[in-house]
């Protein structure tokens, strides 16, 4: 099959552009904010409290004076991946912007908490190889499909059950668990405390 118009555009700019090396690097970025520069990656089914952790995570970490940022799965989808859809195809590229997006941020020096689903295992994959070895960290926000459908915050289970929604995670379209997630966090078990706490004694920040 021949590249598409969209692919042969795509190769011919990447061939007029080369790569600008800056005078200040990553390292003294992270020096001038005292801290070791990471993206730690939270998925998991939605209901599993991925954003609820991620937020307290972020409030956490600045109490200690770390300098971060939160990316949360939602609120991309208002800017800069509102163009998206919830095919499979539009959910390799909604994780393929933001960790784009987290890489950039992490080569800036700051602390990247992010709360994404990001049901393929080879699009988190693909998140962690734009990063050094130890700059990224995946946390499997582990809750089992009942308990996030008994939970339902959003009300979207319901919706998938109904039919009102097609392809959403758990129901009709897969979630990939990780197999060797740096952490994993119980959310069924114990409380955001308990959570928090792990996480912050193990993400090394």
């Amino acid at each position: 099959m021949s590249d598409s118009p969209y692919q042969n555009r795509q190769n011919d700019s990447q061939a007029q552009v080369v790569w600008y090396q800056t005078n200040i690097s990553q390292a003294d970025r992270a020096k001038a904010k005292g801290q070791v520069p990471k993206c730690i990656w939270l998925t998991g089914l939605s209901g599993s409290g991925k954003s609820t952790l991620a937020n307290a995570l972020e409030g956490a970490l600045a109490g200690q004076g770390k300098h971060t940022y939160l990316l949360d799965g939602d609120n991309v989808r208002h800017g800069l991946n509102k163009n998206l859809g919830m095919s499979d195809e539009d959910r390799t590229e909604n994780i393929r912007r933001v960790s784009e997006v987290a890489k950039l941020m992490v080569d800036a020096g700051l602390v990247v908490v992010t709360a994404f689903i990001s049901p393929f295992r080879a699009d988190r994959d693909a998140a962690r190889a734009l990063f050094k070895e130890g700059e990224f960290v995946e946390v499997f926000v582990d809750a089992p499909l009942a308990e996030c459908e008994k939970r339902d915050p959003k009300g979207l289970y319901k919706k998938a059950r109904a039919g009102e929604i097609k392809e959403f995670t758990g129901i009709d379209s897969p979630y990939e668990a990780p197999a060797n997630a740096e952490i994993v966090i119980n959310t069924a078990d114990n409380d955001i405390e308990a959570c928090v706490k792990q996480l912050v004694e193990q993400v090394g920040v």
